[in-house]
């Protein structure tokens, strides 16, 4: 092994050791008792492990509901997103209009806004019309948030397929529709599947939005129920690590179900845009 693979794979080393211990951290403390969290004992490896943390998360009012929540609104948001957003990469790579490269750096100027920027409009636009307290305007925002880095990460997917390929379908008999349903979409499927990952993300931490359109407690999100581990008499770090280790979770679980699609919808993304 040569000098520079092995200070590649160091670097490489030290880069995952560094995104990985927030992680770590956040399991550790959820893991620590709380007699230590209260005495200030930052020991990188507990001595002394204990589940009360997880089962104080679980037993906290709301938790459940404000699961199903978050489930509810990010998975209807990014399945919108990702439906509509690969019918505007499809127009925006195969189909030739006037105003066809305007609409792309649209694309991209939308999606390069600030979440903060859109809140007062997008708050002033649900309360009038009569929106507020309501989880399906929340989705509907988580769409519009979304649909941009949909529509653009799916567009340099669909310009890594050969148009030929379109074509020799359409020659074999295939209707615009069939050559599209029978070669595009499977040869799709893992930049679809990564796409859907990173707005699914984007959608399941968000909590600028949910904190300030949804007042009803039935109605929270998970980071808004999370939250609730702060109070003015202090914070109880241990409930809040422990809630975060059960926030990631679905996360998770779904990133290792489709993690090889996932790396090379990546890796087929960068191909060409």
């Amino acid at each position: 092994m040569t000098a520079k693979k092995i200070t590649t794979n160091v670097v490489a080393v030290v880069v995952a050791l560094l995104f990985a211990f927030p992680t770590y951290w956040m399991v550790a403390t959820a893991l620590k008792p709380r007699k230590d969290l209260l005495t200030g004992d930052y020991d990188l490896v507990p001595f002394s492990v204990t589940g009360s943390n997880f089962a104080t998360a679980w037993s906290k009012p709301g938790f459940l509901n404000s699961l199903g929540n978050s489930l509810m609104v990010s998975l209807g948001a990014v399945l919108a997103a990702v439906v509509v957003g690969l019918l505007a990469a499809l127009a925006m790579s195969r189909m030739r209009f006037r105003g066809r490269k305007g609409f792309v750096m649209l694309m991209l100027v939308a999606q390069m806004a600030p979440f903060e920027a859109l809140l007062i409009p997008m708050f002033l636009m649900m309360r009038d019309l009569d929106l507020l307290d309501r989880l399906p305007a929340l989705a509907l925002i988580y769409f519009a948030v979304t649909l941009p880095f949909c529509a653009w990460t799916l567009r340099g997917f669909v310009n890594g397929i050969p148009l030929e390929l379109e074509e020799a379908a359409m020659v074999d008999g295939c209707g615009r529709w069939g050559a599209f349903r029978r070669v595009t979409l499977p040869l799709l499927g893992p930049g679809l599947v990564a796409t859907s990952v990173f707005a699914f993300v984007t959608a399941w931490n968000e909590f600028l939005f949910a904190l300030s359109l949804i007042n009803d407690q039935k109605k929270e999100t998970l980071p808004v129920w999370l939250s609730g581990f702060q109070t003015n008499f202090g914070t109880d770090w241990g409930g809040a690590m422990a809630a975060s280790a059960l926030f990631t979770l679905p996360v998770l679980v779904f990133f290792l179900i489709v993690q090889r699609k996932m790396v090379t919808g990546v890796t087929a993304g960068a191909v060409k845009g």
